[in-house]
């Protein structure tokens, strides 16, 4: 591939992450002139536009659909053909890009990924934090960092954390409103719903002792954000479903409690996502096995 070729692809493939010429040409070190300039020179050069411009953002024509899809899949097959002849070195070295979620990502994985650079100062690691669904056959994007399974079957996937999820809610409320014994007295409580997806509103799906359990339960507070609903529980509003993630330190300090222990929803397993074993990078497989490593203990012991 000659140089400028692959200068090309790259911009590109930029751009059009960034929606906007300015972004793009601020992290390759280019003025928005000078970015300006290499866009044009690469739609002279095919003869179609590749984007729609407008003064604050770009979108993709058609044309630019399609040169986005085969320059992110040229770029990942260049990026996997180094990756081949150099594996046999032993430091891990190169771009690592890793995408998270946004809450997780900001608490958890950034200060993760500071201490893997230190181990590793030859990677370099571009961080994401977003909650949207990614593609990373067509970002180009090497690892995803995700609570529960995805649905894309072109994928493989690690397990890294076991999280199962429990029944909790504070002691204050548990002295106000009493101890739920069986799943049938959670009809008589205040539980708060995490709407989450399309899942079936008030619905919690349970497994007893191997056996799926169902109950409709009601409440005057719900949230799609999970901070929120664990907020509520903290202040003393009702019975919530959270993972031992989420509920250790508050397990710890006693601020909450599990309530019907033998009562739990399917776990929400963490696992790291990538687009294929064959060839994976050192540098890939290193930042997995890190956080193996660091996530190897039991957040809250068996209950």
């Amino acid at each position: 591939m000659k140089t400028d070729l692959a200068s090309h692809l790259q911009f590109f493939v930029l751009l059009a992450r960034h929606g906007n010429l300015t972004a793009a040409a601020r992290e390759l070190d280019l003025t928005p002139p000078a970015a300006t300039k290499r866009l044009a020179q690469l739609e002279a050069r095919l003869g179609v536009r590749l984007v729609n411009r407008t003064t604050r953002s770009v979108s993709l024509t058609a044309e630019g659909e399609t040169y986005l899809h085969h320059a992110t899949r040229i770029l990942a097959e260049v990026r996997e053909m180094e990756d081949a002849v150099s594996s046999s070195r032993s430091m891990p070295r190169g771009l690592l890009r890793v995408n998270a979620t946004l809450g997780f990502g900001r608490t958890t994985i950034a200060p993760l990924v500071s201490e893997f650079a230190k181990r590793h100062p030859h990677v370099e690691v571009q961080l994401d934090v977003t909650d949207r669904p990614i593609d990373l056959v067509d970002t180009g994007v090497d690892l995803a960092i995700r609570f529960g399974s995805l649905p894309d079957k072109r994928l493989n996937a690690r397990r890294v954390m076991s999280n199962r999820r429990f029944l909790c809610a504070s002691p204050r409320y548990l002295e106000q409103h009493g101890t739920p014994a069986t799943l049938a007295d959670l009809s008589d409580h205040q539980c708060i719903v995490h709407r989450q997806n399309d899942d079936a509103y008030g619905i919690w799906r349970l497994v007893h002792k191997g056996h799926p359990e169902v109950v409709k339960v009601q409440g005057m507070l719900s949230s799609n954000d999970g901070d929120i609903v664990l907020g509520w529980a903290l202040d003393g509003h009702g019975i919530l479903v959270r993972s031992e993630w989420d509920l250790a330190k508050y397990l710890e300090s006693g601020r909450l409690r599990i309530v019907l222990p033998e009562f739990v929803q399917p776990s929400a397993d963490l696992f790291v996502y990538y687009p294929s074993k064959r060839n994976q990078s050192a540098r890939a497989r290193a930042f997995v096995d890190f956080l193996v490593e660091r996530f190897k203990k039991p957040v809250i012991p068996a209950v």
